[in-house]
């Protein structure tokens, strides 16, 4: 499928309720990096929802996190340490019901993992959220993303959407656990760029927005060429380049 060369829609709420969301993932690195620029990019893309991965962990983690959030303009709404890297960040207009995060099972010797879910309702619609960041180890990896196709079921939401850093491509086997129950938004409606990993010279997508069957998804891509977003930014801001989604989420539930 070709790339689509139209921009990408806007945030909306339709006559029947349904709601257009932006939903963007983005591997931060603890903050290591130029946090003008990761501000700059993120309040570029205006998403509604973001999952985050490498949020800060250690001292004074809470501190860091709420200054992400007042830079972009958005609320801190789970994770963090408590999840092991994951977090959630939304604009005000996501209405939360509920949040948790997940501590995953760990291997001796590796870094702990985990989630931050939550259950939001925009608009008319309601909807699971979950921010993930994958192991480095193959076999933990393919673990860990049936655990979060566990967590996925048992969240009681007709629709929801992972956005993560998978450390996996799309012909691996994490990746395409995920990408056979969910849909790869990327690989159903391409926008902007491809590859992720690394910033300065992305050769891999590792990082992606997965959704449920019932939504519409509207373009996936890394937003390379958004008005607001330069690639200096892209390069500073971050190991990592965020993918950004325009999903339609039914009305209900």
């Amino acid at each position: 499928m070709a790339t689509l060369r139209t921009p990408l829609p806007d945030s909306r709420t339709e006559p029947d309720g349904s709601a257009v969301v932006r939903v963007l993932s983005y591997n931060v690195r603890s903050l290591k990096d130029d946090t003008g620029a990761l501000a700059r990019v993120i309040r570029a893309c205006a998403p509604d929802l973001v999952c985050v991965q490498e949020a800060p962990r250690f001292f004074r983690w809470r501190k860091a996190a709420a200054r992400l959030a007042a830079m972009t303009d958005l609320v801190m709404l789970s994770g963090g340490a408590t999840a092991a890297g994951p977090m959630l960040l939304c604009s005000l207009r996501a209405g939360v019901e509920h949040t948790e995060d997940v501590l995953l099972p760990r291997t001796p010797g590796l870094h702990r993992r985990g989630l931050a879910t939550a259950v939001v309702r925009v608009a008319g619609a309601r909807l699971g959220v979950v921010s993930c960041h994958l192991s480095l180890r193959a076999e933990e990896r393919r673990a860990q993303a049936g655990m979060l196709l566990d967590r996925l079921d048992g969240m009681g939401v007709p629709h929801a959407v992972v956005g993560g850093d998978l450390n996996d491509v799309p012909r691996g086997a994490a990746f395409g656990q995920l990408a056979g129950k969910l849909q790869d938004c990327r690989a159903v409606r391409p926008w902007g760029g491809e590859a992720t990993f690394p910033a300065e010279a992305p050769r891999k997508r590792i990082d992606a927005v997965f959704a449920t069957g019932g939504i519409e998804v509207l373009g996936c891509g890394v937003p390379e060429d958004l008005p607001g977003v330069t690639g200096a930014d892209l390069r500073a801001a971050t190991d990592h380049l965020p993918v950004l989604a325009a999903l339609r989420v039914p009305a209900g539930g």
